[in-house]
């Protein structure tokens, strides 16, 4: 099948994807250190943003372009973290980072003939799981830091982001439908 060239919005759709989740990554992989108290950290709220750039990216463009925006991301914000975060935390974090959102765009374009909320919640809710069980067991197994207890808060702001950003994502779609190539990309 031959790609789909992509127009100028798309193009800048793109750019703009890929910024967002370096952004994202890195600034969650320096506050993922700073606990709020024994249950969360700082990066819990700021990381679900991650799936929200995945999900619209995924839902307009499609999965290929999607999964650019993942694979490009991820370099951009291993390279950061590494020079920004503790080089353990940055390599717990690329590496949930990468097997999660490649499964969030799995899932979501498995989905995504269902309802409009059913593939980025759906999607979301495993892949969330997935991405807490590797970074916590990554990066803070055999330390003093009490990670179990903070995965288990983490997810459950996970969950909680999931149902709090399917709100902006419903309202942004409306905004980038007319971007779509997810009928195309296929």
């Amino acid at each position: 099948m031959t790609e789909v060239k992509l127009t100028t919005g798309q193009k800048m759709f793109l750019v703009m994807g890929v910024l967002a989740m370096a952004v994202v990554v890195t600034v969650s992989n320096i506050v993922v250190e700073i606990q709020i108290n024994d249950w969360l950290t700082w990066g819990a709220l700021t990381y679900p943003l991650a799936f929200l750039v995945t999900d619209l990216t995924n839902r307009t463009l499609g999965p290929s372009k999607a999964r650019l925006v993942v694979i490009v991301g991820f370099v951009a914000a291993v390279i950061m973290s590494l020079l920004l975060a503790n080089p353990r935390i940055a390599l717990a974090s690329g590496s949930a980072f990468l097997i999660a959102q490649l499964l969030d765009v799995f899932l979501f374009d498995k989905l995504r003939q269902g309802a409009w909320w059913k593939a980025p919640i759906v999607s979301s809710v495993i892949a969330s799981f997935v991405d807490t069980y590797i970074f916590f067991g990554l990066a803070f197994y055999g330390t003093p830091v009490p990670w179990d207890t903070l995965a288990l808060g983490d997810y459950g702001v996970k969950l909680a982001m999931v149902a709090i950003l399917i709100i902006p994502f419903r309202g942004l779609i409306k905004f980038t439908d007319p971007l779509t190539l997810a009928s195309t990309a296929r």
